[in-house]
Parts: C-alpha cells; structure tokens; sequence
C-alpha cells in the first residue's frame, strides 16, 4: 500500500491498514534518497506493529503523540501508529499556531496534567534542528517539559543539545534506524527488545529482528545486496561503548545528516565544480550545533556562499546547499593525493566564515 495525500488522508490510510483482521499487503514508504536515489521500503504490519510494541516496552508507557514530521517517512508513520495503537488520534502540529499550542490541544483531548512535575503520558518525535529551536522559546520549553518522552532521530544528537534538553527539564531519547527498520530501533545506544545488533568487520552496522522491511519494491536486486542472511546491512560506520552502547560514527558513503536531512557531500561537490568561476571545490560535514552538522565548502574560485547555494540549488534540493563557504588559495592535499580533511575542517570554525539558516 503506497501512502500519500495530505496528512489527514494519511492518517485515515493508515487507520485501515492497522484495523484489518488478515495481514494486509506491505505498507510502502519512500526514504528521502541519501544517495540520490529514492527507495520504496516494503514494510509489514508484523514489523510496524513490533516496533510500536517494543517502543512502548521501552519507553514504560504508551499515549497520544503530537505529528511534528511529515507523515508519508518512515518516523512519521511510526508517530501516527503509536498514538492509533494507544487509542488516540495523533495532533497534527501543521494545524495548530505552534508547538505550545499543538501541545495544549494534545492536553485538551485527554485526562493528561500538564507540568514539568506531573507529566501526562504524550510524545512527540522531533529531528535535533526542530529541538534546538523550540529551546530557544519559553513557551515551547514549558510545553517540551510536559511530554513523558521527547524521541530525538533523524541524525547524530549534539551532546551539547542533549546536555542543554536535560537542563531545561526536557526528557530525550537518541534513536537510531531507517525506513528498512521501521524507524528507530536502537535507543540511546541499546537495541529495542528482539533487535538485534552487530558490527562488520569494517565496522558496519547490522540490525536484525522483527523490525526489519520485506524489501524494497520493485528492486530485488539491491533487496539482495543489504538483506543478508537475516541482517539488514546499514550504510553506516559505528562502534560499541565500554557499556555496549552503540555509537554511530557516520554514514560510509559519505552522506552528511544535516536538519534531518541526507546530504550526499560528493554530489554537492560535484555540482560546485561545475561552476565556471570554480577552480576545485571539497564538502565536508562539520559538528553543528544547531543541524547536526553543517554542510561546509571548500573552495578554490571567485564565489561566494549566497552564489554557491543558488548553483547547487539548481540542481539539487535546497536542503543540500552548504550552509558555509570557506574559500582557499588551493586545496590542503596529503602525501597520497587525496584532500587533508582534517584540515579543511580546521578551516571551517564558525567564527572563521559567515554561514547561512
């Protein structure tokens, strides 16, 4: 079943789909393309229904949810499939004038308190950039205070915004996972219960379990390149902690998280060579943060950041442009030919160059 429409329409598709007494045929959702390339993610009742089970289990409790992401990725399907299973209609951020007043109608509906002493049991799914900005506003601070669990996904967590969170009173929770596993499957750091977890040899992530996707619609080629003996083959690097706790360490081929969003930096290059007043050009992600990480420039040419978002916007979603340009004499190369990254990121301190929103 593809989902689409508008949020509403969404939202009903999905109660259907939930309310059959026969498993009904996958639900398919597209991800957001890191490498360009868009997937369809056949997913199971069987495995949206695990992760809202595990999810609960985890998180101690279960209630309605406020819909803050789009509803047709993976994470908002999820949002929307908690709060149905739990007997509640999810509140739709779009419809309301702001998060605080999203919340008090999530209130509203509800024998919920409402406090940063007696939290009622509501949750909400956010991407690191929608938090730090609802912490720099006092009335969204009051309201983030007021949810049992704010889940953070959709990118790296800042340690400085999770530390800035837990002071304002706020309860977060890092997830990690993908539309193959019917979102986030790992909180912060620990599998959720039936998940499991492995690293490869050149540190790839594996997951398995109950959450994992049928495969992707319409590709059963690259099905078979990433669902391996039960394993589904992440595209990303990680370690375990001194505690088991995993930690992601990037995306191994070179996508950037910034906003939530999948950047692919050898694209964006790409493109800004195209340039004709652009000699050489290098894109790196840096910690943000704000975005998680920023997508920084490097350029050896006559063009500026304003100039540079505009080329690459050309070609690319907006949300691919950089968010700072850092121009050079030549590019920092190493003894093998290869661009010094550690470098280039030593260039790119924001008090070095302008950035952009």
């Amino acid at each position: 079943m593809d989902i689409g429409g508008t949020t509403r329409e969404v939202v009903d598709s999905l109660r259907g789909w939930l309310a059959g007494a026969a498993e009904p045929e996958p639900l398919v959702v597209t991800t957001s393309g890191s490498t360009g390339r868009p997937k369809r993610v056949a997913l199971s009742r069987r495995a949206v229904l695990a992760s809202v089970h595990a999810t609960e289990r985890r998180l101690g409790s279960s209630g309605a949810w406020l819909l803050a992401l789009p509803a047709s990725y993976v994470a908002g399907v999820q949002v929307v499939c908690r709060s149905l299973v739990a007997g509640h209609d999810p509140v739709l951020l779009e419809e309301h004038d702001g998060f605080a007043a999203a919340t008090a109608e999530l209130v509203r509906r509800g024998p919920f308190a409402l406090g940063a002493a007696e939290r009622g049991d509501r949750f909400v799914s956010l991407v690191p950039t929608q938090l730090h900005r609802l912490l720099d506003d006092p009335d969204d601070v009051w309201a983030l205070r007021s949810y049992h669990t704010v889940l953070l996904g959709g990118g790296p967590l800042d340690p400085a915004l999770r530390a800035r969170a837990e002071t304002a009173g706020v309860r977060v929770v890092a997830t990690y996972g993908s539309a193959e596993t019917a979102g986030g499957c790992v909180y912060d750091g620990v599998p959720l219960d039936g998940v499991a977890l492995a690293l490869g040899r050149d540190g790839r992530v594996r997951l398995g379990g109950p959450t994992l996707f049928e495969g992707y619609d319409g590709d059963p080629d690259l099905t078979r390149e990433v669902l391996v003996d039960g394993w589904f083959l992440t595209s990303d690097a990680g370690r375990l902690d001194d505690d088991g706790r995993l930690q992601v360490l990037g995306r191994l081929d070179d996508v950037v998280v910034s906003g939530g969003v999948n950047v692919p930096a050898p694209a964006v290059a790409a493109r800004l060579r195209e340039h004709p007043d652009v000699v050489a050009a290098e894109v790196l992600g840096v910690p943000d943060e704000e975005w998680g990480h920023r997508l920084v420039a490097f350029v050896v040419g006559a063009l500026d950041l304003d100039a540079a978002r505009d080329w690459v916007s050309g070609a690319h979603p907006r949300a691919w442009a950089p968010r700072q340009l850092v121009g050079l004499s030549e590019v920092p190369m190493l003894a093998n030919g290869k661009p010094d990254r550690l470098r280039l990121r030593a260039l790119a301190a924001p008090e070095e160059q302008g950035q952009r929103p």
